[in-house]
């Protein structure tokens, strides 16, 4: 049986390709609390089995939530991930439109601007290495 520590660091690399800093904090700081944790994200990011939102629309939840909680780093991270799972940067600024309208400037002000430059920016790299 896998370490249970081991275990959620190679969840971390699967569905983001990187242990974000706070969630190595966790780790070190509460190891125990990282254990359940990663039970119940791990039933987040669950597919195949015909239930449940695709990886894109998990993605792009967390990436909302993230620029709500003024997370930026995180919703950059979540970004990544689901512009790899077909996320579009039309579909971000979308959902900022949607933040802005419902909690007000301020996300988009501090950081949610950000976000979408970035969308931009890794869209048009996965244009250039297609080809296109």
């Amino acid at each position: 049986m896998q370490d249970p520590i081991a275990h959620g660091k190679a969840h971390f690399m699967e569905t983001l390709g990187n242990v974000p800093e706070p969630i190595r904090a966790l780790i070190d700081h509460a190891p125990g609390y990282f254990e359940g944790y990663i039970k119940m994200r791990e039933h987040i990011y669950r597919e195949g089995d015909g239930t449940g939102l695709d990886l894109k629309t998990k993605e792009l939840i967390y990436v909302v939530l993230d620029i709500v909680g003024g997370n930026y780093d995180g919703a950059e991270n979540h970004l990544q991930a689901g512009m790899k799972a077909g996320l579009t940067a039309a579909e971000v600024a979308d959902a900022c439109v949607q933040i802005i309208h419902a909690f007000g400037v301020m996300p988009w002000g501090k950081g949610g601007y950000r976000v979408c430059d970035t969308a931009l920016r890794i869209e048009k790299e996965m244009r250039a290495k297609a080809g296109g």
